[in-house]
């Protein structure tokens, strides 16, 4: 059965992204952002709440989606695959503010994903922001009417609290990836891939080992001021379920000059997927040993100067690195 997100108090969250990418567990935090101006205008309304926003516009081009009432708020694909359930409209931020103020858009849900808070809404970090969060992250703005996201995985830490409206969170652990029945890597709906599975509406026949997956979730449901912290990696599904929402988020990533994990499993799409039963076996012992560590350090039992590439790795090993792979990458086919 599923399970409720553990809640702490803001200091220990704060410990939390301090040593992010050692977290394990998503967390939320009740009324951490209570005291924001955000969040104190919408609970007086939503039309304090846009115009607010308003007051700090900047006519800054944005992508709003819009989905038909028979979509039920979900974005995500088309029947086939192919393409998707939604369609795009250009506009600038202002006209999709007085748009939701005024109710002028189509019926359906309609929503704006991931709008960098500084380009839209200059002035708005300063006075809404969570101070303790590491530097060198960005707040984005998730905004629109009740509309839900599907189930997918962000490559960063995430802490996020809702500023007017509910959602309800439905997080999966990393492990589960392969119940989750995750849709293409291309097209993809806002530059992730999404589960084909709904959480709302799980359908055994078609994804037999999704229910087990939701047994195992985390829920919780969060409200105004309420935030959330999500761990690098961890599926979530939300539900935004009232007729205006707004979530502010924040991502920020590890100060490291290796490539992004994603170019390897790029390459391992290459490299790997089609060799023999026999030679995978092989390959995941040589993952497991060097690359995920599962029998210790691999390097331990030599002593350091003779470590190479086993030991920890220094800009110059991975310059070297990068380019013989770029030279393997380029050489003669066939």
């Amino acid at each position: 059965m599923a399970r409720d997100i553990r809640e702490v108090d803001p200091d220990a969250l704060g410990e939390l992204t301090k040593q992010a990418s050692e977290a394990l567990e998503p967390v939320v935090v009740r009324g951490l952002a209570s005291n924001t101006p955000v969040v104190s205008s919408a609970i007086q309304g939503d039309r304090d709440l846009l115009s607010y926003l308003s007051g700090l516009a900047h006519p800054r081009e944005v992508m709003v989606l819009h989905a038909n009432e028979d979509v039920e708020g979900k974005f995500g694909y088309s029947a086939d695959l192919s393409s998707f359930n939604f369609r795009r409209i250009q506009t600038s931020f202002p006209a999709f503010l007085d748009a939701l103020r005024d109710g002028t858009f189509p019926p359906g849900a309609v929503a704006v994903q991931g709008l960098q808070a500084n380009h839209v809404v200059p002035g708005f970090v300063e006075d809404n922001a969570i101070h303790f969060l590491p530097a060198g992250g960005e707040y984005r703005l998730w905004l629109g009417t009740g509309a839900v996201v599907a189930t997918h995985s962000d490559p960063a830490p995430n802490v996020a609290y809702v500023a007017a409206g509910t959602r309800r969170f439905t997080l999966f652990a990393p492990e589960e990836v392969g119940n989750l029945y995750m849709g293409p890597f291309d097209p993809v709906p806002n530059g992730t891939q999404i589960s084909l599975a709904d959480p709302m509406d799980p359908d055994p026949a078609r994804f037999p080992r999704f229910p087990g997956a939701l047994e195992r979730s985390q829920t919780s449901e969060l409200h105004p001021g309420d935030a959330i912290f999500i761990p690098t990696g961890w599926y979530h599904h939300v539900e935004a379920t009232s007729p205006l929402n707004l979530l502010v988020n924040y991502w920020w990533r590890d100060k490291r000059e290796a490539p992004s994990p994603w170019d390897a499993l790029m390459h391992g799409f290459m490299a790997l997927r089609g060799l023999s039963p026999a030679e995978k076996r092989v390959w995941r012992a040589m993952f497991d040993h060097y690359i995920f560590e599962t029998n210790g350090d691999p390097g331990s039992h030599m002593p350091p100067r003779v470590r190479g590439i086993l030991a920890e790795a220094k800009p110059q090993m991975i310059e070297e690195m990068r380019r013989t792979l770029v030279r393997s990458l380029s050489g003669p086919r066939g």
